[in-house]
């Protein structure tokens, strides 16, 4: 089966390198060109070489691949979805964002269901950087998939020597486990770029796992998902390096500098999406909340800081 990666950004840049055969689609047609001509994205990915076996173009009508990966920005997806319906039909689509639809409240492969109810879905996910995949660095990803005979066909078209995917029925928990670390990882960013200290992030990271277990498994997750790659892992990950934009973004709001806008950070519209969840579940979320509250203007940082360090004390 051929492949086909609809979304020229970091990701699916690297997704393209990896396979090394794949037709790779980008929005911008002057982009397109450039990649095809110079064989690089130099906006996303300078320095990577995109694989000869790399086709890449703007044109869906040149898209012909019966699995498709969506590398599309959680907030775009249904959007880009709705527009293209009738060429995306029958066809294997592979999710391959992370987060929460701020207007549906469902993960990616909801999102997919929810245009296309028929499409056969699958979720990416789990703890990786673009420029580690694009290198051929190893990695190791989970493929979420209700139907557990496609997960293994796309599990062995997908895999590569560095890239291992590992299989998983549990989609609901692989869509939270990759869209709630990623407000933690904001509140792991404020707290080093606030400089409150390593002792600090720590502790913040131990209590957001245990504040966004309960909400996941309310919401239908499964317990072992959540210690898995596209849970545990994938949070280990991006609370702890620059690499991170959820990370970075936490800490230039923690300096009180200015984040570069242009770059999409999923995890700020997950806090909002979350907090209105909490809410809805009865469940107290005070570091998601904080991070809403911020990211929103609502408070300062000396007040999350203060909100949080008064909270009683209580069991583990």
């Amino acid at each position: 089966m051929s492949v086909a990666i609809l979304g020229a950004g970091a990701f699916g840049t690297a997704l393209a390198c990896a396979l090394g055969e794949a037709t790779l689609w980008c929005r911008d047609p002057a982009r397109a060109r450039a990649m095809q001509t110079m064989r690089e994205n130099t906006a996303r990915l300078p320095g990577v070489t995109l694989p000869d076996g790399v086709v890449v173009t703007s044109d869906l009508d040149e898209v012909d691949a019966d699995t498709v990966l969506l590398a599309i920005p959680m907030q775009q997806t249904a959007r880009f979805l709705r527009d293209n319906h009738a060429a995306l039909a029958g066809r294997v689509l592979v999710a391959c964002s992370k987060g929460i639809d701020l207007q549906q409240m469902i993960g990616p492969v909801g999102v997919i269901h929810s245009v296309l109810p028929e499409a056969r879905a699958a979720l990416l996910t789990g703890p990786s950087f673009a420029i580690d995949i694009a290198r051929g660095l190893p990695t190791a990803l989970t493929l979420a998939c209700a139907d557990a005979t496609l997960g293994r066909a796309l599990q062995d078209q997908l895999s590569t020597p560095a890239l291992r995917l590992y299989r998983n029925t549990d989609v609901i928990g692989a869509e939270l486990g990759g869209a709630l670390k990623n407000v933690i990882a904001i509140a792991a960013g404020v707290c080093l770029g606030a400089g409150l200290g390593e002792s600090a992030r720590a502790a913040l990271i131990a209590r957001g796992y245990a504040e966004i277990v309960p909400l996941a498994r309310k919401l239908g997750a499964e317990p072992e998902t959540l210690v898995g790659l596209s849970g545990l892992g994938d949070l280990i990950l991006t609370c702890s390096s620059e690499k991170s934009r959820n990370f970075r973004y936490g800490l230039t709001l923690g300096r009180g500098e200015v984040f570069d806008s242009a770059t999409t950070v999923e995890g700020a519209a997950t806090a909002r999406a979350v907090t209105r969840l909490a809410l809805g579940e009865g469940l107290d979320m005070p570091v998601t909340a904080m991070v809403a509250a911020l990211i929103d203007g609502k408070i300062t940082l000396d007040q999350a800081r203060d909100a949080l360090l008064s909270r009683p004390l209580t069991d583990e």
